[in-house]
């Protein structure tokens, strides 16, 4: 039985990976800063601590065959936290993988190494060129990872597009949150803009196809999206619909609402950060075909099939987590002055 190491299993890809690999038949080990506090806590070896600690990393990879390093510190961090955690524990955790000698480290980036691009699809060898102190963080971590492929390790890397599911709460949970209490949702511009978003179980799907393909297809750097997808307004409308109250996605002047949306971030009175609000009234979708080719990569779910089985799961534990805020994943994020503006919807 192979053992695999998940850093980040705490979080909202860690729980699903981890359910997705013990269903699979892999022992597995989570690593994480803060509590596992699920389910399956006793099928798996629970190990609480930083990736920044050498020590704890060098504990966590006993015996260990694979690595899944999922763990980071996600925009709304602080910049200080974002860099240590992304970088320097990146760092830390592929340097004792490679001193273990494990045999493949598969590293969960994203797409916000390419910034705001001015073309669509995006291509694996594109222009990287993050926005914020998290798109850049990622960019100097995958060349880390790089840089331990040339000294012989099997490193895959993966691009994925925001990705929804059960767990998922943060930005999202301000979307289902207005869906919930029957409000119409606004976005920015006219809604028409084409925007790809992932299911985690179509991500896990990926990383198990790393964990299992031949070395010489894995070693590489692959973009994960769902196949299907729509505009904007079309996909976020099946949501409300779900909701039942007749609302509809409202577009809105992207131009203002994106500076209004920039002083707030300054003041910090809003939960939206520079890449979501940039990008939100544009075209967002990455070219699948690399994985498609050299993974088998087949994703069962569709924008629209993702947001809809995220909220039906938010609503079903919404009582287990309503009174919570933070900034990561697992938890909703604080709407800020945003709230305010709901009750105009």
């Amino acid at each position: 039985m192979k053992k695999v190491l998940i850093t980040g299993g705490s979080g909202f890809l860690g729980i699903n990976l981890v359910r997705y690999l013990l269903g699979k038949g892999f022992s597995v080990v989570s690593l994480d800063i803060i509590d596992f506090d699920y389910p399956e806590k006793d099928q798996i070896k629970v190990i609480k601590g930083d990736i920044r600690n050498k020590a704890i990393v060098k504990e966590a990879m006993s015996g260990v065959n694979i690595v899944v390093h999922a763990a980071a510190a996600l925009p709304l961090y602080k910049k200080k936290d974002i860099f240590s955690t992304d970088i320097d524990g990146t760092k830390t955790v592929i340097d004792e993988a490679f001193n273990a000698h494990v045999e493949r480290f598969i590293h969960i980036s994203s797409t916000a190494v390419y910034g705001i691009p001015d073309h669509h699809p995006l291509c694996e060898n594109d222009l990287l060129d993050g926005v914020g102190a998290y798109g850049e963080a990622k960019i100097i971590a995958e060349k880390i990872c790089e840089d331990y492929r040339n000294k012989g390790m099997v490193v895959s890397i993966l691009r994925p597009k925001s990705f929804i599911g059960p767990e998922r709460l943060g930005v999202f949970a301000l979307f289902y949150d207005w869906a919930k209490d029957g409000k119409h949702f606004p976005v920015l511009g006219k809604g028409h803009n084409l925007y790809q978003f992932l299911d985690v179980e179509d991500l896990c799907s990926a990383i198990f196809l790393c964990i299992t393909k031949d070395i010489g297809q894995v070693n590489d750097v692959f973009n994960i999206g769902a196949k299907s997808f729509g505009s904007i307004k079309d996909d976020y409308q099946s949501v409300l619909d779900e909701a039942g109250y007749n609302k509809k996605i409202i577009g809105t002047p992207a131009g203002p609402v994106i500076l209004a949306l920039r002083i707030l971030e300054f003041f910090h009175l809003s939960p939206l950060y520079k890449w979501v609000y940039e990008t939100a009234s544009k075209d967002s979708f990455v070219s699948i075909e690399k994985a498609e080719e050299k993974l088998g990569y087949t994703p069962q779910y569709s924008n629209k099939d993702a947001l809809i089985r995220n909220y039906r799961w938010y609503i079903e534990n919404y009582e287990k987590f309503s009174k919570n805020s933070g900034v990561s994943h697992r938890v909703p994020w604080k709407q800020g002055i945003l709230r305010l503006f709901k009750s105009f919807f």
